[in-house]
């Protein structure tokens, strides 16, 4: 990024490789990344399972099964319902593991992946499909149809009707008024979980861009300053990563057990 002032260097960093136009544009480095660290899960799970041993486990081995038997207790203590809880485990697990792994990426260099896309003729990319609103607001959607599904699922469709309609009120007459409010509180859930990890990812990745500015500075104080900066702000920058992966399946965990749990009305 020679030649280019700070602003240049900091919009570079924040912008999209897309394609399209308006609505149906598509991030595509977002979708790569989201595609790459997905399957990247699956592989590391899938290796895991195929090599189980019984006897002495090796050290991944042991901190998958650490893994598992931690979330499986989360899920335990939130979630009631044997045969549901079940599928709710996997679940968490996946949500968990996937998203420390999207965040995971923002640990990398800032300048890294960029200028290896641009010797392969890519002139923008951003690695983090978490500091993207269009994925975060994705998987939020994700959880959104889950909880419809886990509230028919144990109330029926008469049951799920009634849970939005004669709820808190229960008379026919606010039938519009209980709508509106359980209605506002279902949306407000994915979108309170979108924003949160896309605000907490698109903050740290923008300080990462900030700290790398000073390497460009023409005084060598700025410069050197930004070496401990950068290594203070990425440990600290891990625990980020792990809260926000573990708040994220936390509250997708609870939406359903609130949806599934729920006293019928």
């Amino acid at each position: 990024m020679a030649g280019h002032t700070t602003a240049d260097y900091i919009g570079h960093h924040l912008t999209f490789l897309t394609t399209g136009q308006g609505f149906w544009n598509v991030n595509l480095d977002t979708l790569f990344f989201s595609l790459i660290t997905g399957f990247f899960v699956l592989f590391l799970f899938y290796r895991v399972a195929t090599k189980i041993t019984t006897g002495v486990p090796n050290k991944f081995q042991c901190l998958v099964e650490i893994l598992v038997e931690w979330i499986d207790g989360i899920v335990k203590e939130n979630f009631h319902g044997n045969f549901i809880r079940y599928q709710i485990g996997p679940l968490a697990l996946t949500v968990f593991c996937w998203v420390f792994v999207i965040n995971a990426i923002d640990l990398i260099p800032v300048d890294f992946l960029p200028q290896f896309a641009r010797l392969l003729g890519i002139n923008y990319l951003r690695a983090v499909p978490s500091a993207d609103i269009n994925a975060t607001l994705g998987m939020s959607i994700g959880v959104f149809f889950l909880i419809i599904f886990y509230t028919i699922k144990s109330k029926g469709l008469t049951g799920f009707a009634k849970e939005y309609t004669l709820h808190p009120f229960n008379h026919w007459i606010f039938i519009p008024v209980n709508f509106i409010l359980e209605a506002v509180t279902l949306v407000a859930k994915p979108i309170s979980l979108a924003f949160r990890l896309f605000g907490n990812m698109y903050a740290g990745e923008l300080i990462f861009v900030l700290i790398a500015v000073m390497y460009m500075a023409n005084s060598i104080v700025p410069q050197l300053l930004g070496i401990p900066l950068h290594l203070i702000w990425a440990i600290f920058h891990i625990l980020v990563i792990t809260l926000q992966a573990f708040i994220f399946m936390m509250l997708t965990v609870v939406y359903l057990s609130i949806a599934y749990n729920k006293t019928q009305h």
